[in-house]
């Protein structure tokens, strides 16, 4: 195959100059190409007088032609090293930036590993924070937390106790308070009945709004002197504990008046004329005074401690939970972590593939130009030259010594003339480039 390609050589190392004109052997350069030019015209004379001058057989002989110029340039071991220089000089670049992207290639390699090593790393991190979430609750103490285990059955267990307890309460101080502002009592009324009315919050709501309101809410005030009895203890100081008593006393004396109160109605119905007045004293006495106060206060420390507890165990739990979370959270921050790797190793892979694709055309490059320089380099404008010279003879023996028309020596002209610019066609031969290249492989 030929190829035509633009390149340029020098003339001939082994030539000197004389008298300005470049010299080979002792003879010019246009000495030499003059005779070549003459050899050729010659050959075609000769070759078109065996042949009549028919354009048939013409195509054959320009293949002889071109066979010979190749041979003759082939042999030319001096001019093929210049014309090939520009080669050898392009695949030397080629080849050192092929070894630079080989380098590049490896260190695109090796990071891409390293990318791929590092969401590795963070891949084991969440699956070892995976397994935390899920052993916090069994083991909590392992990883530094101060919860104990199973505080979460221990939490449900105390808010089941604490519901009915606060249930008690509720209905007790309905019912002692409605006893002991409200209701009117008779001689029939007995203690029991008069402290734990069953009809206490619809008689209270019946009796009026004010009345109805007042029983319901008192109990939420027990409630909340509990609740801070609560936070007062989770900050242990002497302060704290003084607020605590304090609490504690008020609780009781609340109780202690309610009491009171029942009592001294109950006693105003159920006294003689001649019994003295109630007061404390009598009612230090009175079995049902201290009854009530147990019943009521008593329970209301039960109720506190069961609450402390609940809020304790429920304050374990929390933390268990926040530590939960808060390693959720970090999960979700290493999946972003990953996200911002897996996009950093794609861009890694796409130079690298970038790369690759530079390496593969530098390689056939390469190769490509190790053809040429094993091939052979055709002057393709020193043949267009010779060919031409070899076609005047062959054109020239037509017209002078054919014994045909002018006419018929014109067509037969045109026909040659056809023929010869399609062999310079089929071998790659053109006017305007300098060389051509013969790949006998390629």
């Amino acid at each position: 195959m030929i190829n035509p390609t633009k390149d340029f050589f020098s003339p001939n190392s082994d030539a000197t100059h004389t008298d300005g004109q470049p010299t080979v052997n002792g003879a010019t350069l246009d000495t030499i190409n003059e005779a070549r030019k003459r050899t050729y015209h010659e050959a075609g004379y000769r070759d078109s007088t065996r042949n009549s001058g028919s354009h048939m057989p013409l195509s054959i002989c320009l293949q002889a032609v071109y066979a010979k110029f190749q041979n003759e340039e082939k042999e030319d071991v001096e001019k093929q090293k210049v014309a090939k220089e520009p080669y050898e000089k392009e695949q030397r670049e080629k080849e050192t930036e092929l070894k630079t992207l080989e380098v590049k290639q490896a260190g695109k390699q090796e990071q891409i590993v390293n990318v791929d090593n590092k969401i590795k790393t963070v891949k084991d991190g969440i699956e070892a924070i995976k397994f935390e979430i899920n052993d916090l609750a069994k083991d909590p103490e392992k990883y530094h937390i101060k919860a104990k285990k199973g505080a979460t059955a221990k939490f449900w267990i105390g808010l089941f106790l604490l519901l009915p307890i606060s249930l008690y309460l509720f209905t007790f101080y309905v019912s002692t308070s409605y006893s002991a502002f409200f209701k009117k009592f008779d001689a029939a009324d007995t203690a029991i009945a008069s402290v734990f009315d069953p009809n206490a919050f619809e008689k209270a709501w019946s009796d009026g709004k004010l009345e109805g309101w007042f029983v319901t809410l008192i109990p939420f005030v027990f409630l909340g002197l509990g609740y801070l009895i609560h936070m007062f203890g989770e900050n242990k100081s002497l302060l704290n504990y003084t607020k605590m008593a304090g609490l504690f006393a008020i609780t009781l004396l609340f109780d202690a008046i309610l009491a009171y109160l029942i009592e001294d109605k109950i006693y105003e119905v159920t006294k003689a004329l001649d019994d003295v007045k109630f007061s404390l004293t009598i009612a230090l006495f009175k079995a049902q005074f201290w009854v009530i106060i147990f019943a009521g206060f008593v329970v209301y420390i039960i109720w506190g401690i069961v609450f402390d507890f609940v809020m304790k165990e429920h304050r374990e739990k929390d933390t268990i939970k926040h530590e939960q979370q808060k390693r959720r959270k970090d999960i979700r921050i290493h999946q972003d972590q990953i996200k911002d790797l897996e996009k950093q190793r794609d861009g890694l892979i796409s130079e690298q593939n970038e790369i690759k694709e530079s390496i593969v055309k530098a390689q056939i490059r390469i190769a490509h130009l190790q053809k040429i320089i094993d091939g052979v380099v055709i002057p393709s404008k020193e043949y267009v030259l010779y060919a031409s010279e070899y076609m005047q003879g062959w054109i020239t023996y037509v017209f002078e010594k054919l014994y045909i028309s002018r006419t018929e020596k014109h067509n037969v002209a045109e026909e040659c003339k056809t023929t010869y610019y399609s062999h310079l066609e089929e071998v790659g031969a053109k006017a305007d480039y300098q060389n051509s290249i013969y790949l006998p492989e390629l």
